[in-house]
C-alpha cells in the first residue's frame, strides 16, 4: 500500500500574531508547527502502513523550515519526504499550490492520499477535495474512521447531526477529522533514525512549472487583527430587574435583540 500524506506547517497555537508594515503576519520568533489536523493524517497513514504493509511518502510545500516538519513526520514513522520549495510559493493561492502538489505527487505511487481536514491558519479547507479533482480520484472528508479492504476503503465520516458511511474504491484521497485517532509522539529512536531517512526538495523547475504558470486566481490585499475583547459587564440588583436591564443592554448596545 503506497500512502501519501499531505502536510501544512502552522503558526503555534498559542502564538502571538502579529503584523508587519505591510499588512502580512510576522512569522519572526513564532514557533511552527504540522497543522494538528495533518497529524491525524499523518498517524492514520503509518496505522494503514502497519496493518497492509508499503510505505508512508509525506509531501508539503515551504522554505527551509518546512524540513522541519517532515523530520517530525519522518521521526513518527513515515519513510519518505518531499518538500517543494521556491520564492514562487510564497505569493500562491490554493489553486496555484494545488498544481504544484498535483505534479508533485504525480511522482509517487499512490494508493492513498491523505489530508488533515482543515488548516488552522486559514481555515480554507480546499487543498485536498482540489487535489482530488485534480488527480481524477474520489475523495472523502471528515473521517472519524476508516478500514481499508482489498481495493477499496470504508470511511465513516462527519455530517450535520451524524455520520455517513461511505465505501470508496482505490486509489482516493482522506482528509482526516480529530476522532480519527490519537497522534503518537516521535520516539527518540524515531528521531535519530529520521536523519538518515529520505527527504527530497524539489524546486517548480523540477516540477515543469515556472512562477507564469501559477499566477493566483485570488490575492489577499489586507489582513486585520479582531478587536480586542471588551470586558464583561457585571449588572447588579434583583433578578427581575437585572434581566430587564439585559434586555435593554442587548437591545441598544449590542444590537441584538
Amino acid at each position: 500500500m503506497n500512502i501519501v500524506v499531505l502536510i501544512k506547517q502552522t503558526f503555534d497555537t498559542e502564538a502571538k500574531i502579529v503584523l508587519d508594515a505591510n499588512g502580512k503576519i510576522d512569522a519572526n520568533g513564532v514557533n511552527l508547527i504540522i497543522n494538528p489536523y495533518d497529524e491525524y493524517a499523518i498517524e492514520e497513514g503509518i496505522r494503514l502502513k502497519e496493518k497492509l504493509g508499503g510505505e508512508v511518502t509525506v509531501v508539503t510545500l515551504g522554505g527551509a523550515r518546512a524540513q522541519e516538519a517532515v523530520r517530525t513526520a519522518l521521526a513518527m514513522g513515515v519513510d519518505k519526504g518531499v518538500v517543494v520549495s521556491d520564492p514562487a510559493i510564497d505569493t500562491s493561492d490554493d489553486w496555484a499550490n494545488v498544481e504544484i502538489i498535483a505534479k508533485a505527487v504525480a511522482q509517487i505511487p499512490f494508493d492513498i492520499i491523505l489530508s488533515g481536514r482543515i488548516a488552522i491558519d486559514d481555515g480554507a479547507s480546499q487543498t485536498a477535495v482540489r487535489l482530488a479533482e485534480a488527480l481524477s480520484v474520489p475523495s472523502v472528508s471528515s473521517v472519524i474512521k476508516l478500514e481499508a479492504t482489498g481495493d477499496q476503503l470504508v470511511a465513516t465520516r462527519e455530517i450535520d447531526g451524524g455520520t455517513e458511511l461511505i465505501e470508496v474504491a482505490l486509489p482516493a484521497v482522506i482528509t482526516a477529522q480529530k476522532g480519527l485517532n490519537e497522534p503518537r509522539y516521535p520516539s527518540v529512536a524515531g528521531i535519530m533514525k529520521a536523519k538518515k531517512k529520505p527527504l527530497k526538495t524539489l524546486t517548480l523547475a523540477d516540477l515543469g512549472l515556472s512562477a507564469g504558470d501559477l499566477a493566483p486566481k485570488m490575492v489577499v490585499t489586507k489582513m486585520t487583527l479582531p478587536d480586542p475583547r471588551k470586558a464583561g459587564i457585571r449588572i447588579p440588583g434583583e433578578a427581575a430587574d437585572a434581566a430587564k436591564e439585559l434586555a435593554k443592554l442587548l437591545h441598544e448596545e449590542a444590537k441584538v435583540l
